[in-house]
């Protein structure tokens, strides 16, 4: 059965998936680009030659087995409020990584945009119920991802839509930015069912118990 899942998700010792201050000279918030040392030393990410194997062991699982993605307007750029009269296409260049249908949760209505080698941007403005309807429906029985941000992968959470989650926690301190794991009552119905560490990351895997209300 098709999975809803979060991967490569890098999170700083004091649990920021994102710096302040997001912008276009930003795009993680400031210092937020320093939490993914572990990834930018995979192949997965652009490094030439392999890194530790357990970082591209876990780098690898991200690319792997998708259909669709689903991300918060947030991770796809910087512009907030009514799109107006912006030609922003995303932070990725003319040919995204996805190479898939990908849903953009956001409140303002945009018309789809179609990239090269395969990837279309889809906005969905009636909530993350209806983006992972439309996703899986798109995916072809291949599981869905969600790539973030911070926000929209706490509203999945919350819901218990979330099948399994990667987490890298990176020796890194931000002091301040986003959250992820921000919630007040815990987070019942999820438990960690892997750890494994690198000299970069400790990468912890979440997994939903079947019981859990939600997808």
């Amino acid at each position: 059965m098709p999975r809803l899942r979060v991967m490569s998700v890098t999170v700083s010792l004091d649990g920021f998936m994102a710096g302040p201050d997001q912008s276009l000279e930003h795009p993680m918030g400031v210092n937020g680009h320093s939490t993914f040392g572990w990834a930018f030393g995979t192949t997965w990410f652009g490094a030439e030659q392999p890194g530790d194997p357990v970082d591209e062991r876990w780098a690898a699982q991200g690319w792997q087995g998708f259909g669709a993605t689903i991300m918060g307007r947030n991770m796809f750029g910087p512009v907030r409020g009514p799109w107006g009269d912006s030609d922003w296409r995303g932070w990725w260049g003319d040919e995204p990584p996805y190479h898939h249908p990908v849903f953009v949760l956001t409140h303002h209505a945009h018309d789809p945009i179609e990239m090269q080698g395969g990837t279309t941007f889809h906005f969905v403005t009636d909530g993350i119920e209806s983006a992972l309807a439309q996703a899986m429906d798109a995916a072809g029985g291949l599981d869905v991802r969600l790539g973030g941000g911070a926000s929209a992968i706490r509203q999945y959470l919350r819901a218990g839509l979330v099948d399994d989650a990667h987490l890298a926690i990176a020796p890194v301190l931000l002091g301040r930015g986003e959250r992820l794991l921000d919630f007040a009552d815990g987070l019942p119905g999820y438990s960690c069912t892997e750890l494994e560490s690198s000299a970069r990351a400790a990468h912890v895997r979440l997994s939903r118990s079947a019981d859990t209300a939600g997808g």
